[in-house]
């Protein structure tokens, strides 16, 4: 039968988490040759039979995004050329998020041409993990399964226990994010009302909500160059909070990302590996990483054997 025929493979993205996520399935990576041409163009060829396999192809789409990307088209495409029977790209870092909707004159929508993309390409469904906008499940026309790495997050504060905490959302389109993190740690709600005048470029306005007297937890779905996150504590110490910690999926931490966490205030920085570290965020002394791979290769399963896969959403 074909869903016996099951196999993972890694693109060169974040290898150590897809290594990863073999190693708690049980399964060594697919075999495969990553290569590029002289002119910068990428190829790649799959080295062992795949024909009727349920593939999953595990490739966040980090920075370089647009090489990333590329390549996990190559590799869905070489898939179906080779007749497997099922194709189910394992995005954990999802490229082009942010650019969901048309906020202004004469833009593209993004999030939805990479969807269109990868269906071409020959995907059959999608894993996803804390997509910027949820909504862009809707762009498919395949399952698309939306898992959240909050249960990871949320346990580790648990075990720290902190005592009385708020949790915050730095902006009002993470309330909802943040809303289902405080419901999960019995905790109040506060919200940033956040006016960004420029791109990658935000203006923290006022806080809604209570802080004064107990610790704040920034509840976000990616750090990009942090002046969100930076600002968003500094207005939260000005409102009376005893201290300030940060919970995030995505560690892009571009430009001066780390520069502006380690002159911060920000006792602790809680990220996972759904993307890797660049070299200086390696270094960052007030970063802690926790590993989605047990998640990731949970819903890879349940896919595969074609279980229930709600008990792993937020």
């Amino acid at each position: 039968m074909a869903q016996d025929k099951f196999k993972v493979f890694c693109g060169t993205a974040n290898q150590s988490l897809a290594h990863a996520i073999c190693g708690y399935l049980g399964v060594e990576p697919g075999k495969a040759e990553h290569g590029r041409f002289s002119d910068g163009e990428t190829r790649y060829q799959v080295l062992e039979n795949v024909r009727g396999a349920d593939v999953f192809v595990v490739q966040p789409c980090s920075h370089p995004v647009d090489f990333h990307l590329m390549q996990l088209l190559l590799m869905i495409d070489a898939f179906k050329r080779a007749s497997a029977w099922r194709i189910t790209p394992v995005i954990p870092y999802y490229p082009y998020a942010r650019q969901d909707r048309k906020d202004r004159p004469r833009v593209a929508i993004s999030a939805k041409l990479v969807a269109d993309l990868l269906e071409t390409a020959g995907s059959n469904r999608a894993l996803t993990l804390d997509l910027h906008a949820p909504q862009i499940q809707g762009y498919f026309n395949v399952p698309v399964d939306h898992l959240y790495a909050s249960p990871v997050l949320v346990e580790y504060f648990k075990k720290k226990n902190l005592g009385p905490i708020t949790v915050v959302s730095p902006d009002a389109g993470g309330v909802e994010r943040a809303r289902l993190f405080a419901k999960r740690i019995d905790a109040p709600l506060a919200i940033v009302d956040k006016r960004r005048i420029d791109i990658n470029v935000s203006e923290v306005m006022h806080l809604i909500g209570d802080v004064a007297g107990r610790p704040a937890l920034v509840v976000d779905d990616i750090i990009d160059t942090a002046g969100t996150l930076v600002k968003t504590a500094e207005a939260l110490l000005e409102n009376g909070a005893t201290k300030v910690y940060a919970a995030c999926t995505h560690p892009v931490l571009s430009g001066p990302a780390v520069e502006r966490i380690e002159k911060s205030q920000i006792e602790e920085v809680v990220v996972t590996d759904s993307v890797p570290l660049n070299e200086a965020a390696r270094g960052l002394s007030k970063l802690r990483v926790l590993s989605v791979a047990p998640l990731l290769a949970r819903g890879i399963q349940s896919i595969h054997e074609e279980t229930s896969i709600s008990e792993l959403f937020m």
